[in-house]
């Protein structure tokens, strides 16, 4: 029998695009503006991005400007791809009743979930694709451009820097994609160490076992690494390129750091730990270029055995003792 959970993808991606407010209200003019605008931005950030990360890998795949339920969809297609392959196994289909019944509810689940984080999202590279690409999403975009009144052409640009990073980052690590595959493989294992002992002490406790706890810490750690790297690169591009980069990064770490709801929204979508992994990781990064430059931190992307350790991550001299002595 399948390890995997019976997930119906078409309920999942047919659930997300039907409850995903549509986005910002927008006239034909201003549609064909801001999709314009983002394909361009997509082109014009490959060198720069090329140029301030020194990872030299040319990147492939195609670069799109979508809506949020071809989003959605693209995310139901990229988890179904990745939980298949971390098992090793197709992917299951259920023959009893009570199995499509289960399939059924899990996709809804699933497009629910993605329905809610698929406004928020601003760009992603998708490596888990059959296909890898790179997507931008424009009525976020759209929105989050008006609502921090900044300059567009600046804010397109700076958003496609982050996604341009992520695309070269695989790149320049092809074992990279198969590495975190074999990650979520470990993390869907049965694993003998039994429920967590003690109090939980977060919802990662609660969720995961001893042994998966380990993985799961392993796996943020790199995640750590590539959106921290990520996020570093796209302002060390500077105002020659995004002439409002400080105005930019100040208005969208506040709108990003902000409490109450949106703290709490965060929380419960699981996106608190995203802001911590975008925090520590560029952290970690800035602590290795002040000591052996970009092409020293570069090394990362050599072998999984050079990438930073949960510890590592808080603590960088240790990586850099261990890679560079």
């Amino acid at each position: 029998m399948s390890s995997l959970p019976y997930i119906d993808a078409g309920v999942a991606a047919a659930v997300g695009g039907r409850l995903i407010p549509p986005g910002p209200a927008l006239g034909a003019e201003e549609v064909a503006d801001v999709v314009g605008g983002l394909r361009a931005a997509a082109e014009a950030s490959i060198a720069p991005v090329a140029e301030v990360t020194g990872l030299g890998a040319p990147a492939t795949g195609q670069m799109l400007v979508i809506d949020r339920p071809t989003w959605v969809a693209a995310n139901v297609e990229m988890a179904m791809t990745m939980l298949a392959e971390a098992s090793g196994e197709p992917y299951p289909r259920p023959e009893r009743l009570r199995d499509k019944v289960g399939a059924r509810a899990n996709g809804a689940q699933l497009g629910a979930a993605l329905a809610v984080l698929g406004s928020r999202i601003l760009g992603q590279y998708l490596p888990f694709l059959a296909e890898p690409h790179l997507v931008l999403v424009a009525p976020n975009v759209a929105k989050i451009e008006r609502a921090m009144g900044v300059n567009r052409d600046d804010f397109r640009l700076w958003v496609c820097l982050h996604e341009q990073t992520h695309r070269q980052q695989f790149a320049r690590a092809p074992w990279l994609r198969a590495h975190l595959i074999a990650e979520v493989g470990h993390l869907l294992a049965d694993d003998p160490g039994g429920p967590p002992k003690g109090r939980p002490k977060s919802l990662v406790d609660v969720v995961t076992t001893p042994a998966q706890k380990v993985v799961f810490e392993r796996v943020s750690a790199a995640m750590a690494l590539l959106e921290g790297y990520a996020d570093d690169m796209m302002d060390r591009v500077g105002p020659d390129v995004v002439p409002s980069v400080a105005t930019i990064r100040a208005r969208f770490d506040a709108r990003r750091n902000k409490g109450g709801w949106t703290k709490a929204v965060n929380s419960a979508l699981g996106m608190d730990l995203k802001l911590a992994q975008y925090r520590d990781g560029a952290r970690f990064c800035r602590a290795v270029i002040d000591k052996v430059g970009v092409d020293g931190l570069n090394v990362v992307y050599d072998a999984p055995a050079m990438l930073p350790s949960p510890a590592e991550i808080a603590d960088p001299a240790t990586w850099l003792r261990r890679v560079h002595g």
